[in-house]
């Protein structure tokens, strides 16, 4: 169980850089994570890999 199971995390500016690094450790310690930015591929990507880091929890 990862000290954020069961909660959500919501990280703004998430696309790049230390808020994609953030949210990916919120997903691994077990949050729901909500990401927004306003680069969209970017976001994209940084979505993919929450989803991953999330289901490999």
């Amino acid at each position: 169980m990862g000290e954020f199971e069961g909660r959500v995390a919501l990280v703004t500016c998430a696309a790049r850089g230390l808020r994609r690094v953030t949210a990916l450790a919120f997903a691994r310690e077990g949050a729901h994570v909500v990401i927004t930015d306003i680069d969209e591929e970017s976001g994209r990507e940084t979505l993919a890999l929450v989803d991953g880091a999330w289901i490999a929890h």
